[in-house]
Order: structure tokens, then sequence, then C-alpha cells
């Protein structure tokens, strides 16, 4: 069994006045496997925040169903859902979403601490991830003290705490420059191969080359999409620029 389906999902919004309606996303299907690294890219308006905002429950779909691990996102009731978010799902931002009264340390363990889980183990799990992401010397600090990277690095040690069986990525380099952005990747290239399972938005080809597969999302539709194989972040790069301006006919960013 895949881990993650997306089996026929349908999101239409209505208008404030209600008199129109806007599909956003028409009868998009797609499976994850467990392990796997896959990167979502289309235009903005595309559908692709839409339909992550949906695999993480934090939208419902107007029809068809989300699957993990076989359990239907439609099945959790509004009661459950945080929890069910806290014990499944990891998440990574764009604008970090730290807090900037709590250290990263504390920012670190705060799904940890809504768990209820107990010192001793949340310390077990801190320490050698935080030797991991480079951030030993930086648990005391405050977010307002440490770069946009380290930021990042952040946000991912909180995602990968919880051990969680998969992680939501919404343009996770977008808010970095060059050099972060390569390192952030780098380790999210290093949690795929350590059998980590991702799922990442990006308008960006170069952050799109780390993943193992891209799917690209046009008009709320699934488009195409691409398998790295053997593929070099170099070769696999130039194929997935090839494919988006097959996709935009020249009008989408491509990062």
């Amino acid at each position: 069994m895949e881990l993650l389906q997306v089996k026929n999902v349908k999101k239409v919004y209505n208008t404030r006045l209600g008199g129109q309606q806007f599909t956003a996303l028409k009868d998009v299907s797609f499976e994850v496997s467990k392990g796997e690294f896959v990167a979502i890219m289309g235009a903005s308006g595309s559908g692709k925040t839409t339909l992550l905002n949906i695999i993480a429950s934090l939208d419902k779909a107007t029809g068809g169903d989300v699957f993990l691990e076989g359990r239907s996102l439609k099945s959790i009731k509004d009661r459950e859902i945080s929890a069910f978010r806290r014990h499944n799902l990891g998440f990574v931002f764009q604008d970090f979403n730290l807090l900037d009264t709590f250290s990263v340390k504390d920012n670190i363990l705060l799904p940890l601490v809504l768990s209820n889980t107990n010192i001793k183990e949340m310390e077990s799990r801190l320490n050698p991830l935080a030797e991991r992401l480079g951030l030993t010397k930086l648990l005391n600090k405050f977010p307002y003290e440490v770069s946009g990277g380290e930021k990042q690095r952040t946000a991912m040690a909180r995602a990968v705490i919880t051990n969680p069986k998969l992680i939501l990525a919404d343009e996770p380099t977008g808010a970095l420059d060059s050099k972060a952005s390569v390192k952030v990747l780098n380790m999210f290239e290093e949690l795929h191969k350590n059998g980590q399972t991702l799922l990442m938005v990006t308008h960006s080809s170069m952050a799109a080359s780390f993943a193992s597969r891209v799917l690209f999302i046009k008009d709320g539709e699934l488009f195409s999409q691409l398998y790295r194989g053997d593929d070099t972040n170099k070769v696999f790069f130039d194929k997935i620029v090839s494919n988006l301006s097959i996709l935009s006919d020249g009008g989408v960013d491509i990062g």
C-alpha cells in the first residue's frame, strides 16, 4: 500500500457574493510511496498550494479524498485533526512559522510538548537531531538572532522531531539566498536517503531537482510528471526546465 493516496480530489471555491464559483482543483489523483521525495510545481494559481493544504488537512476537498496509510482524511473528526497532524505530519513553510518568544530549542520541542512527551525522551531526540542539522550551538538563541537558513533548519528539526510519516514543505527555499537554499536542500536530500517521505511545493527548478519525482500542475489538473531515475541534479534540472517551458508556453517563472 502507498503511504499517500490522492484520489479524484476536487476543490471549488465560492465567491463572497456566492454568484460565481472558482475550481482550484479538478479530479487530481496520484500516489506517493514510503520514502519517496516528490516535488509539485506549477504557475501561481495552478492549485498546488491548495492541494498541499488539503493533504495537510488544513483545508477540505469538495470532492474526492486523501488517504494516509489507508486512512481517509474525511474520517477524522474535527476535534481529532490537530492531534492527527502532530502525530503524522511535519511542516516546513517559506516563512518558517517560528515563535520569536521561544528559543530555537523550544521551537523544535514544541510539537513534543503539545503531545505530552516526557523530558527525557525529548532530550534524547533533540540532541542528535540538532547535531545533524548544525543547530547545537544555536539552541539557546532566539529566531531573531539567527539567519534565514538557520531558521529554516530549525523549522526542519521541528518537523522531523516527531518522526512523522510525511513531511510537507511549502516553498521551503523561497525566503533564502542561493547558498542557504542549497544547504537546506542537501538536508532534505539526506532525510530522503534516510527513508523520510517528503512532499514539497516549489517554484524553483533547482529545488525540484533534488526530488526523486516532480508532478506538474496546470489549471488545477495534473499535467505531467518526471522521474529522476539515475539522473544527476544538473540533468534532472534541465529536464524540469524543459518540461516547464512546455507547461507554460513561456508564461511561468521557472526559478
